[in-house]
Parts: structure tokens; C-alpha cells; sequence
């Protein structure tokens, strides 16, 4: 689905379904390099039990038209603009990464717009090394080369993995090569600098109010586990669910990511 937000196409992936408002609407929000795709299984679940789905690709992202957004604040205020243009009054938000950031910012400047949140890879602050900002910025292969192996927790499948045909890292290679290509204009670099740049992660969490999920990757190398203290402390009430995988959970633990979403959803 198409939607003009700030006067370019914005692209929402609806699950395979057409989008209904009068649904409960679950947004699902990409992280850095990526798009709509990497919540493929997610999305079109929830889009067949009950929800209205819009599963987003960000500025200057996938099929979203203008140039990227610089900082997490802005992300946050094109969200509340592309839910208006969708005719959303409340949704849950679940973002993976660069969008668990988007969507905890959204929450504190509309909390009235945000029934749940959903963090995933999450942590606070979201600093990102100096060698691999500059590396982003002058050899963007080279840094997608350092995220591919940092996400993921092996080369091997896992059980729960799609099946013959499918291979996670080589994916995810593809799909950051290809937003390199859409893109010329340091997507990568851009990303990285709003999550590193973001310093309203703090006051953002103590003032959530409402449910709240967090998935973490037992493996993650690049948000791991023990720097997500100050993040949960600040969210009391949030609930922590961990799976065994990397980074690229959606990918590795496709299946649990997904159990936790839906009974979280559904609660």
C-alpha cells in the first residue's frame, strides 16, 4: 500500500491483506540497511488473524521515496504522519533495532497514539563503534560485510528456520546490497548515526506507560544483552522474553519471535 506522507510515497507491506483501520493495527518498524521484508512471517500472521498490518519501509528505504531520515526524532514524527494518512488513531508498534528506537520515540511524543510497544534487539543508547560509523560511510560493503557476521549467531540454520532454499546470511547480504543500490546516498551511514546520535532514550522509557514486550537474542553481538539494563530498569513493567538466536532474530527464531508477538498482541 501507497500513502503520501510528508509529500513522497511512503510504502506499507499489509501482510497480504487488504488494510482495514477498524482493525487493531500493529505497525512493524525495519532497522538500519533494511525494509519491510525482514518481517515477512510476522506480518502476514498477524495480517491473517485479525489485525490490520502495516509493516513499513522508512525514508529512503526499500519503496519509501525521500531521503532518509538523519535522526530518530524525525522517524518518530513521519510515523504519526503516516498513521494519520492511513486513518490509524492507535496502533502497537513493533520495531526491530533502529525501529525499536523509532517506536519508543513515537511513544513519548504521542504516548495516546501507542496501545503496545514492542522492542526487539533493543538497547539504550544505541552507540555504534567509531570504526564501524566511518567504515559505514567510506566502504559501505565492507560495513555490511561487519553487520552481516556480527547479527547473526552462526553460519548454520536453525531448527526453526523456513527450509531447504533459504539462507539467512546470504539474504541479509542481499537485502543491504539492494538498499545500497535503491539508495546511493549512505543509507547505511545515516541510520547508523540517528541510532547513535538518539539521546532521549531514557526519558522516553521512564514515561511508557503502556504494555510493553521486550525479545532479546541470548547471541546478539551487536545489542547484547547485558547493555539492555538501563533500558528495562526504565520500562518496570516490560516484559523480557529472550530466544536463542543473534541480531537478525525475525530471521533466526521466526517462530518464537512470532509466539511472543501474537500472545503479547493478544493479551
Amino acid at each position: 500500500m501507497l500513502l503520501t506522507v510528508q509529500g513522497v510515497d511512503a510504502y506499507c507491506y499489509t501482510g497480504g491483506k487488504p488494510f482495514d483501520a477498524a482493525l487493531p493495527t500493529v505497525v512493524f518498524l525495519h532497522g538500519a540497511q533494511n525494509d519491510h521484508s525482514v518481517w515477512a512471517l510476522q506480518s502476514r500472521y498477524f495480517a491473517h488473524h485479525g489485525f490490520g498490518v502495516l509493516a513499513v519501509d522508512l525514508p529512503g528505504h526499500g519503496r519509501s521515496k525521500g531521503a532518509a531520515k538523519a535522526s530518530v526524532e524525525e522517524l518518530a514524527a513521519w510515523l504519526l504522519e503516516l498513521l494519520d494518512a492511513a486513518g490509524v488513531a492507535q496502533a502497537a508498534l513493533f520495531g526491530h533495532s533502529m525501529g525499536s528506537l523509532i517506536a519508543l520515540e513515537t511513544s513519548h511524543q504521542a504516548p495516546q497514539r501507542v496501545r503496545q510497544l514492542g522492542l526487539l534487539g533493543s538497547t539504550y543508547p544505541m552507540k555504534v563503534s567509531d570504526t564501524l560509523l566511518e567504515t559505514s560511510r567510506s566502504d559501505e560493503q565492507a560495513a555490511i560485510d561487519m553487520v552481516n557476521i556480527w547479527s547473526h549467531s552462526s553460519i548454520a540454520q536453525k531448527p526453526s528456520f523456513p527450509g531447504p532454499g533459504f539462507y539467512a546470511m546470504g539474504g541479509a547480504m542481499r537485502l543491504k546490497q539492494r538498499i545500497s543500490q535503491i539508495n546511493p546516498a549512505q543509507v547505511f551511514y545515516t541510520d547508523f548515526f540517528a541510532c547513535n546520535a538518539y539521546a532521549n532514550g531514557e526519558a522516553a522509557a521512564k514515561a511508557v506507560r503502556c504494555p510493553t514486550l521486550f525479545i532479546f537474542g541470548l547471541r546478539d553481538m551487536m545489542t547484547p544483552p547485558r547493555s539492555t539494563k538501563l533500558l528495562t530498569s526504565s520500562i518496570a513493567h516490560g516484559k523480557v522474553v529472550q530466544v536463542d538466536a543473534g541480531h537478525e532474530l525475525m530471521a533466526e527464531q521466526p517462530d518464537a519471535v512470532l509466539d511472543a508477538l501474537v500472545g503479547f498482541a493478544r493479551a
